[in-house]
C-alpha cells in the first residue's frame, strides 16, 4: 500500500500528488488505485488504447459536452475531454483504503442550488406543457446543481467524502475519487452506461426513484411504489430508448434481462440489464450510445435539443461517463463506463458542483420532480456534509427487499405485457418468413432511432434492411419496400423542412405504387397526405401501452406519440384507391390505415411495449410484398 500511503501523505502536506484514480467496482473487496500522466484530446476516437499487457490502459473523463460529435445540440462549455494513462495499478483491500483515507468532516460554505427549488418547479411544467404535451418527445432529463466553496484542502475533502461514501453507500456500480489536477470528481454512481468484456456489449437502464427517508425503507411504500404507473412507465421508455441504443452496437440488439431493484442508502431504483454480442471498437461503443436516457432523455436528438432550451447551460461531466479502456488476456477490447451521476466536482480552488437531475414524463408533477432531485443527490451530499447520513449502518447488515416474495414478484410481474421478441434469447439464424427471405427494405429514419430495433425485427422476418436519414437523398430503386420511420414533431407543419421531406417521399411512393409501411410521424404525414385530418392529443400518448383493434384483431401495442390522424368511418376513397382503417372507437383515432402497396401504424410494432408488434409487421408485410410482384418492383424508378 506504499503508493496509496505516499500519495495521501502528499495530499496532507499540501502538495499535489499527480494525477490518479481510485475506485471501488459494485460489491469489490478491493479498490483499483490508478496513476499515470493526464493529456487531453478532441474526440472520443483519439483516446489512445495501447496494446501489450492485459488490463486497464486509459481511464477518460468524458464531458456532456462531448455528444456534438453525434451531431446533437449541446450548450458547448468547453470542459475537456481528459484521460489518466495507467502506468501503474495496484489493488487494495477494502479495509486497507479504508484505515488510510481521512476520517475528518467535510466544511463548506455558501452552499446552495443554481436553480431555486420555485424556478425548476416551474421548468418542469414547461417542459411538461411546450415538449412532451406537443410531441417533441416522451421523457427528458432537466438538471439543476448544488454550489458551494470547500474550506481548507478540496482534494483532502474529496478523500474524506470518499471515506464516507464507502462506508455508507451501497448499491453503488463505482464509488471512486478521480483526480486530474485540473478537477477531482468524487461519487457514488449507481448506473452502469456501458460495458464490453469477452465480446459481450451491456447497458444497464435504470429508473424509478423511491425515497428512503432516513436511509429507512417501507415495504409497503416500496409496494405501491413498484406498481405506480408513472414508475412503471418511466422505466419502460428508458428500456425502449437503450434498446434503440443495443441495436447499433450489438449485432442481434440487445436482449432484456431483469428487473431488479437497486437498493441504495437513501433511495432505490429498478432497473434492467440489457447483453447483446458485438464486434466494435470500444471507442465507437462509447460514441454510439452518448449518453444514457436516463439523464437526457428520449428520443435522443431531440431530447439533446430540448436541454438545450430549457437548460440554458452547460452540463460540465453531468451526465457523461467515466470510461476505463483496456484489453484482456485475450488481447480483446474491453470498456467498463459509468455514468457521471451521483457525482460531485472540485475545482483546484476549492468550487464545489453537485449536479442533479429528474425524468419528465407524461405523469410527473412539479413537486414530484423537485423532490426527486434532492433524494437523488442526498448521498454525495451526506459525504459532503451537506446532509444528514443515512442511519441505517449503525444498526447492523441492512435487510434487502429485494429478496422480499412480494417485492420479486412485483417486479417480475412488470415483464408480464412486454415483448417476448426482446425478453428471450433469439437464434441468429433463425428462418425468416416465406416470402420475406432476402427482401429488400429502405428505413428512413425521421431522427428516432427506434429504426434500429425495427431494423432487427424486419431481420429477423427475413428481410435485408438499410436505414437512411431523412436528409440523406437517394434512389429507392434497389428496395421492395421502403418505410417511412418515426420521428418528433408535428406533422401539421408541412413547412419543416422533415415534414416536407416525408410528405415528398411519401407522395412519390403513392405515385409510383412501390409497397410502402409508414411508422408514427410516417404514418401521420400519409394520413394526412389521404386526406385525413389531424389532430392533437389532449393527453399524450408518450410511452403508453393499449390493446387496439387492428383490422379486425386486437392487438396490444405501444405508442409514443401526441397527434394522430382521425377518421368517421372505416372506410376512405382516395385518389390511390379505397383505403381501410383502424380506428378507435371512441375517438375516432386512427391507430392504423392500408391500401393498395402502403400500410402505416400510428403504434410502434418494433417497441418493446408492443407484445404483438412482431405478429402486426408480418401480416401488414405479407401482403406488402406478395411474391409475385418482386419482379416488377425491381423496373420501377425512384428516389428518396
Amino acid at each position: 500500500m506504499t503508493q496509496l500511503t505516499d500519495l495521501l501523505d502528499a495530499v496532507a502536506t499540501g502538495v499535489d500528488p499527480g494525477p490518479f484514480a481510485l475506485l471501488r467496482r459494485e460489491g469489490a473487496d478491493e479498490l483499483d488505485l490508478f496513476t499515470g500522466p493526464v493529456d487531453t484530446v478532441e474526440r472520443l476516437t483519439d483516446l489512445p488504447l495501447p496494446s501489450g499487457t492485459p488490463g486497464a490502459r486509459t481511464l477518460a473523463l468524458v464531458p456532456y459536452r462531448q455528444i456534438t460529435e453525434r451531431g446533437f445540440a449541446c450548450v458547448d462549455d468547453g470542459a475537456p475531454l481528459e484521460f489518466l494513462q495507467i502506468r501503474e495499478h495496484q489493488r487494495i483491500a477494502l479495509a486497507d483504503v479504508l484505515a488510510a483515507l481521512p476520517d475528518e468532516p467535510v466544511h463548506t460554505v455558501d452552499a446552495g442550488f443554481d436553480v431555486s427549488d420555485e424556478e425548476y418547479a416551474r421548468t418542469v411544467q414547461r417542459v411538461l406543457s411546450e415538449e412532451i404535451g406537443r410531441g417533441e418527445g416522451a421523457n427528458f432529463v432537466i438538471h439543476r446543481a448544488l454550489h458551494a466553496t470547500v474550506q481548507g484542502s478540496p482534494l483532502g475533502a474529496a478523500l474524506a467524502a470518499l471515506r464516507r461514501l464507502l462506508l455508507g453507500e451501497r448499491g453503488a456500480y463505482w464509488t471512486f475519487v478521480v483526480h486530474t489536477g485540473t478537477r477531482t470528481l468524487v461519487g457514488a454512481s449507481p448506473e452502469r452506461h456501458v460495458s464490453v468484456d469477452d465480446g459481450l456489449v451491456m447497458m444497464n437502464p435504470i429508473s424509478g426513484t423511491f425515497r428512503c427517508p432516513g436511509g429507512i425503507a417501507d415495504r409497503a411504500a416500496l409496494l405501491r411504489f413498484l406498481a405506480d404507473p408513472k414508475e412503471v412507465e418511466e422505466l419502460y421508455m428508458v428500456l425502449d430508448e437503450e434498446l434503440k441504443m443495443m441495436a447499433t452496437v450489438a449485432e442481434h440488439g440487445g436482449q432484456v434481462i431483469g428487473p431488479y431493484l437497486k437498493e441504495m442508502s437513501h433511495l432505490a431504483h429498478t432497473e434492467y440489464l440489457l447483453a447483446g454480442r458485438g464486434t466494435r471498437d470500444v471507442r465507437e461503443v462509447l460514441r454510439e450510445t452518448m449518453f444514457a436516457p436516463t439523464v437526457t432523455g428520449s428520443p435522443m436528438e431531440n431530447a439533446c435539443r430540448v436541454i438545450a432550451r430549457h437548460e440554458g447551460r452547460g452540463r460540465g461531466y453531468y451526465a457523461g461517463v467515466l470510461a476505463l479502456l483496456g484489453h484482456d488476456e485475450a488481447g480483446r477490447q474491453t470498456l467498463d463506463a459509468p455514468i457521471l451521476i451521483r457525482t460531485a466536482e472540485v475545482s483546484p480552488t476549492g468550487r464545489l458542483r453537485v449536479p442533479v437531475g429528474a425524468t419528465l414524463v407524461r405523469h410527473s408533477t412539479a413537486a414530484g420532480e423537485v423532490a426527486e432531485t434532492h433524494a437523488k443527490a442526498a448521498g454525495v451530499l451526506a459525504a459532503l456534509g451537506l446532509g444528514p447520513a443515512a442511519s441505517v449502518g449503525d444498526r447492523g447488515p441492512v435487510a434487502r427487499l429485494a429478496d422480499d416474495p412480494a417485492v420479486r414478484d412485483a417486479l417480475a410481474a412488470r415483464n408480464a405485457p412486454l415483448a417476448r421478441f426482446w425478453l428471450d434469447q433469439r437464434a441468429p439464424d433463425a428462418p425468416g418468413l416465406p416470402g420475406l427471405v432476402g427482401r429488400r427494405v429502405l428505413i428512413v429514419d425521421a431522427e428516432d432511432t427506434f429504426t434500429g430495433m425495427l431494423a432487427h425485427q424486419l431481420g429477423a422476418l427475413g428481410l435485408v434492411v438499410t436505414t437512411r436519414p431523412w436528409h440523406a437523398y437517394g434512389p429507392v430503386d434497389a428496395y421492395d419496400l421502403v418505410v417511412a420511420g418515426p420521428g418528433p414533431g408535428d406533422p401539421r407543419r408541412v413547412d419543416e423542412p422533415k415534414t416536407a421531406v416525408l410528405r415528398a417521399l411519401l407522395t412519390e411512393l403513392l405515385a409510383t405504387g412501390r409497397p410502402t409501411l409508414a411508422v408514427c410521424l410516417g404514418h401521420q404525414v400519409l394520413a394526412g397526405l389521404l386526406g385525413l385530418a389531424l389532430h392533437r392529443r389532449e393527453a399524450p400518448y408518450q410511452g403508453l401501452q393499449r390493446d387496439v383493434s387492428v383490422f379486425g384483431r386486437t392487438r396490444r401495442v405501444g405508442f409514443y406519440s401526441t397527434f394522430t390522424a382521425r377518421a368517421e368511418t372505416d372506410r376512405l376513397a382516395t385518389g390511390y384507391g379505397p383505403v381501410e382503417l383502424a380506428r378507435d372507437p371512441g375517438d375516432g383515432a386512427v391507430h392504423a390505415l392500408r391500401g393498395r402497396g402502403f400500410a402505416g401504424v400510428q403504434f410502434h410494432a418494433e417497441s418493446v411495449l408492443s407484445p404483438d408488434g412482431l405478429g402486426v409487421l408480418a401480416e401488414l408485410l405479407t401482403d406488402l410484398l406478395p411474391a409475385s410482384r418482386a419482379d416488377e418492383l425491381s423496373a420501377t424508378p425512384g428516389r428518396a
